[in-house]
């Protein structure tokens, strides 16, 4: 029997013509040749060609160079086709390998594009995180870059990890579904670098870069205004920011603290609550929800200032990225912006 030789590896020439054609008629079918453009039906073909490959190289303990001679292969007999290069073929063994079973590919990763399953092998490793990507992808129709931007602001460890009293102040099916729509802690690293000090500021930045700021409030998000103005007896109140959520079907008021968490912020809070369901709320709207962002809080002082409101909020830090990045030995041994400050005014 002939045989290929690559090197020190040892192919059969029968055995590859044999896989070769068993590939060119499973692109060649008729069936995928109408549906070739669909999404489910290409991931599925390149799942396909990954198991292939992972089934050669098993049995046959043919190397890796076959990818290179398989994708020349292929290339001349489907010029058309852009996806057989080295690179895409070995996505497809990663694929295959990542995914062992086919139903996982058919319910979920054949929901979502080849290139965001490209993302999620490039940029995760554990099989549950890219499930869960995978399933918020077809959810909220992510685009590649937006699901990159999910994945490094690692979304799984920070949604519906907010501090509330959802559960006592809800019905179940909305505190469940309100839960996991809010998370902690909002990350708004496209404020730069600049610590916002001053509410004022840190609204005024958020406005400025309102697509991001919705972006990380997550789908659903509608914004309504900013300061929005309450008057209530003969006092004037300024709710930072109002936003409508279209499938919690509520008014949602958003308070901004560029300071720790005080028990006081969420008596205020409550009563903007309070006043935008008398004032605003319509016939079928749900009850407002209310989110106080703060600099920095302790979840037991948090949990404990909640308990007793019957009206539903929600208590979450805010930081930057580069806050985020840093280690935390890094974060005790960097001086805070009031010890430089203290330092200069010397």
């Amino acid at each position: 029997m002939k045989e290929i030789k690559k090197g020190i590896q040892k192919i059969s020439a029968k055995s590859y013509a044999v896989f070769l054609s068993n590939l060119k008629k499973r692109i060649q079918q008729d069936r995928l040749r109408v549906v070739l453009a669909s999404n489910a039906a290409l991931v599925n073909l390149y799942w396909d060609i990954g198991q292939g490959i992972i089934k050669k190289q098993e049995e046959e303990g043919w190397g890796a160079k076959v990818i290179d001679r398989l994708s020349m292969d292929l290339g001349q007999l489907f010029p058309d086709m852009k996806g057989f290069s080295p690179r895409n073929l070995k996505y497809m063994r990663a694929f295959a390998s990542a995914w062992p079973k086919r139903a996982i590919v058919q319910e979920v990763l054949a929901q979502i594009t080849w290139y965001h399953n490209v993302a999620l092998l490039d940029k995760l490793d554990d099989a549950k995180n890219r499930i869960w990507y995978a399933r918020k992808t077809v959810e909220h129709g992510w685009s590649r870059n937006i699901l990159a931007i999910q994945i490094d602001l690692q979304l799984h460890k920070r949604q519906g990890k907010v501090v509330s009293n959802f559960s006592a102040a809800l019905p179940p099916v909305d505190s469940d579904m309100a839960q996991q729509i809010f998370k902690d802690p909002y990350v708004f690293d496209f404020l730069g670098t600049g610590d916002s000090r001053r509410e004022a500021e840190l609204e005024q930045g958020l406005i400025n870069h309102i697509q991001k700021f919705l972006l990380e409030l997550g789908s659903g998000f509608a914004f309504v205004g900013r300061q929005v103005h309450l008057e209530l007896g003969d006092s004037d109140f300024y709710i930072d920011l109002l936003f409508y959520h279209l499938k919690l079907r509520c008014y949602v008021v958003i308070e901004l603290k560029a300071v720790e968490f005080d028990p006081g912020h969420v008596g205020k809070l409550n009563m903007y609550l309070s006043a935008v369901d008398d004032i605003l709320r319509h016939t079928g709207d749900k009850p407002t929800i209310g989110l106080l962002l703060v600099r920095k809080k302790n979840k037991l002082v948090a949990e404990y200032a909640l308990r007793g409101f019957k009206k539903p909020i929600g208590v979450a830090q805010w930081e930057t990225q580069i806050t985020r990045a840093l280690p935390k030995t890094l974060k005790t041994i960097l001086p805070t912006i009031e010890e430089i400050e203290k330092e200069f005014s010397k």
